[in-house]
């Protein structure tokens, strides 16, 4: 042993002996290399290392970016429910009457508060948008002072978070701005200070507005209904959207009152409609002879099932487009929306069902049990016995 090996910790190694290793094992310092002279070869037997390649990741996003689609031409966005075309299917009439009740703002009068009902994919929303695109036009060609303000009550929780929204929209400056901390009032009074800077008739649009009062209660829609009466320079107009069609019905009487609304109801797609709805977007998006005849058609009647969704049918049609390319496939075919319509329908909770351990799903089938023994829950007790 080594004369300092009783000093050293017991797990570190030992030094090696150089006094009975070999005469090539060691290099003399006089022989060594110095900091002028030639680097020491390189491992790899001599052989310089090898190139760093790229991960299998890469190689795989450069293929895909580097192939031109077969399929689709440039514009994917069109299969998207947030694309908004220039002409909209089966939906004229609706447009009509919306640009009935709002158009009198393009003559300096306040037009009605409007209300519009329908299920999900119906088509309210892009009918709004493109009305409005349409009225601020026309606003900016004339004289008319006309603003408007879109939100998705879907992501306001409360009142001081909607009316903060609205009176930041003409909010010019940082100082202008209307912070968090602030009482309720305060927020209103800074509201209509600056709703009033703006001035001309101003178009709130709510979407999904049954949510907002379902978070938040309906005393915030007093408030926006009854504030003409505190405005000097600006007016309010309301505009909004619900799938809910008994939204109304839950609102207090003061409420109802106070809208005085017109209401527009959006019935669903049937599926002759839908097929023109995605045709028309089919020939924007899509390469011309890569979509099999009965493609369209098929895609309709799923979403007909569900209750006349547009969104849905969109939906289907863009996941079988990408599902082909995935494929390498020349067309789009039927087996293609099945495929999509399976994936859009996969539920996640049974396929993590499927994947536990046998012991956790031999326990959640004794839970299945106990409740269906009992039906008003479940008992640990019951569970161990099973």
């Amino acid at each position: 042993m080594p004369p300092d090996s009783e000093d050293r910790p017991a797990d570190t190694p030992d030094r090696p002996d150089l006094r009975h290793a070999s005469p090539g094992a060691v290099t003399p310092v006089s022989d060594r290399p110095t900091s002028g002279g030639s680097a020491p070869e390189p491992p790899y037997g001599g052989a310089s290392p090898p190139p760093t390649t790229p991960s299998s990741t890469a190689e795989f996003l450069d293929a895909i970016l580097q192939t031109k689609s077969e399929l689709f031409r440039e514009n994917r966005e069109v299969l998207r429910d947030s694309y908004v075309p220039a002409r909209l299917p089966h939906r004229d009439g609706e447009i009509r009457q919306i640009a009935e009740v709002l158009a009198p703002a393009l003559r300096g009068d306040v037009p009605s508060n409007l209300l519009l009902y329908g299920k999900i994919g119906t088509g309210k929303t892009a009918v709004v948008t493109q009305v409005r695109q349409d009225l601020q036009r026309r606003a900016e060609a004339g004289a008319a002072k006309l603003a408007f303000i879109s939100i998705n009550c879907g992501n306001i929780d409360t009142a001081y978070s909607l009316l903060q929204n609205i009176g930041n929209t003409f909010a010019r400056t940082d100082a202008e701005r209307i912070p968090t901390g602030w009482s309720l009032d305060r927020v209103q009074s800074a509201m209509r200070r600056l709703m009033d800077s703006k001035g001309g008739t101003i178009v709130l649009i709510l979407d999904e507005i049954d949510r907002l009062v379902a978070r938040s209660g309906d005393n915030v829609l007093y408030t926006l209904s009854q504030i003409n009466t505190e405005l000097e320079d600006a007016r309010l107009v309301l505009v909004g959207i619900s799938n809910d069609l008994k939204f109304t019905n839950h609102l207090d009487a003061r409420v109802r009152s106070r809208l005085n609304e017109e209401k527009i109801l959006f019935d669903p797609y049937k599926a002759p409609q839908l097929q023109d709805i995605l045709q028309d977007r089919a020939r924007v998006a899509f390469r011309d002879g890569v979509v099999d005849p009965g493609v369209i058609e098929l895609c309709a009647a799923y979403a007909q099932l569900e209750s006349g969704d547009a969104r849905r049918a969109l939906a289907l049609l863009r996941l079988a487009a990408e599902m082909a390319e995935r494929d390498r496939a020349k067309r789009i075919t039927r087996d293609h929306v099945v495929k999509a319509k399976n994936r859009l329908e996969k539920d996640i909770i049974v396929e993590c069902c499927r994947s536990l351990p046998p012991h956790c799903k031999v326990l959640l089938y004794a839970i299945l049990q106990s409740y269906e023994r009992r039906r008003t829950g479940v008992l640990t007790g019951e569970v161990y016995d099973n």
